[in-house]
């Protein structure tokens, strides 16, 4: 379904003029049914969001990998960018182009430091229709990305609800089946319970999926009909695994302060060819000298998993730093993202050492992704 040439915000009230207190806890709007759930809720991105439901991570993340969940991930953030002049206002400060997508198409881009070209905030955008668009940042990032660009910030207006797995769209099609029809990474809109809501075919879970924005009026009903469908609820915890598993970097540890897009392997995101915009110059520059070190793919050769800021060694050689690690639950052992210097000449297959808690852990240099769509091993498992 095509959206309208026009779209009011999802929501049925205005947003408000101001943001909230920095540094207070916020709340999704599905917090009770989450504790219904008998959620572990914990502070990520200076919300309280559910970690894992009494199932446990393991089997969120093999529900995810089998069939489908809902994770609800109302803590990113969405900033409605309107007017004549928000397709070039994006152009000139997302670091992707936003020629390559149309209307009713979504979007993954960079805001980017325009000093040293490093990744302030990696996003989404929802182009809802000509002149409207949702910007949608990390938690954290809200205000900055919103403070660059303009636009209001409408995230206190809905709920982000993320349905996720090989059986999610059959499942969510009994719910809202034009929100279940919304091709991958496409945009529409739908109406529910006589609420204006927003689907993407978009995730962060390397399976099938979409995310439904709709407004807090309807959020506890909407979520609570996703799960009477056979929908498990999956919490933060999960979401972790399998973006990693997938070889989906996350701001904060793969992505942030002093790495850019080069040396996350994401080159794809730029747009080379649209003209100027925040970071190029800088970026430039490293094109051309070549990143120093590159985000790569690592699996050990046990279940005890790497974490963030342990060693890469190479030849007695410290060569890196692990990003992010921890166990994959479809491969059964450990495996990690690092950045690891371009001069040490690092192949695939080669064998590294990682520095895990005072002891020495044996691991292989791999491409990501280490799992592939429909939870089979991928290329990090020697057999996304």
């Amino acid at each position: 379904m095509t959206p309208p040439t026009s779209t009011p915000s999802p929501a049925s009230a205005p947003a408000p003029e101001t943001t909230p207190d920095e540094g207070a806890l916020r709340h999704s709007p599905l917090e009770e049914c989450h504790r219904a759930l008998g959620a572990k809720l914990v502070e990520f991105g200076g919300w309280l969001m559910p970690l894992a439901y009494e199932t446990g991570t393991l089997a969120e993340h093999r529900a995810c990998r089998h069939d489908a969940v809902a994770f609800d991930v109302s803590h990113l953030g969405t900033v409605r960018l309107e007017g004549t002049d928000a397709f070039d206002l994006l152009q000139r400060e997302f670091s992707n182009d936003l020629r390559k997508v149309a209307p009713g198409r979504a979007q993954y881009t960079h805001l980017l430091d325009a000093d040293d070209a490093s990744v302030t905030d990696d996003i989404i955008v929802w182009w809802i229709a000509d002149g409207v668009f949702d910007v949608m940042p990390n938690a954290s990032n809200t205000e900055r990305v919103r403070q660059a660009i303009g636009g209001r910030d409408t995230t206190p207006q809905r709920a982000v609800i993320a349905v996720q797995g090989p059986d999610a769209r059959r499942r969510l099609a009994s719910v809202a089946p034009e929100a279940a029809a919304v091709p991958r990474f496409a945009v529409t809109t739908f109406t529910w319970n006589g609420e204006l809501c927003t689907a993407a075919g978009t995730g962060y879970t390397g399976e099938d999926g979409v995310e439904c924005a709709v407004p807090v009026s309807v959020a506890p009903a909407f979520w609570t009909a996703v799960l009477d469908t056979g929908v498990v609820p999956a919490g933060l915890g999960a979401r972790d695994t399998l973006r990693l598993e997938a070889g989906l970097p996350l701001h904060g540890q793969d992505l942030g302060p002093g790495i850019t897009p080069l040396q996350a392997g994401l080159g794809w995101v730029v747009g080379w060819d649209k003209g100027d915009f925040r970071g190029r110059a800088p970026l430039e520059r490293e094109r051309a000298d070549g990143p120093r070190r590159r985000l790569r793919g690592l699996i050990t050769d046990g279940r005890q998993p790497p974490r963030h800021d342990d060693g890469v060694l190479f030849g007695a050689r410290r060569v890196g730093t692990v990003t992010s690690g921890n166990f994959s639950p479809v491969l059964e052992r450990g495996i990690a993202m690092a950045l690891v210097d371009t001069a040490a000449s690092v192949a695939d297959d080669d064998s590294v050492i990682l520095e895990v808690r005072g002891r020495e852990l044996p691991a292989r240099v791999t491409k990501m992704p280490f799992v592939r769509a429909g939870h089979s091993a991928g290329q990090g498992a020697g057999g996304r």
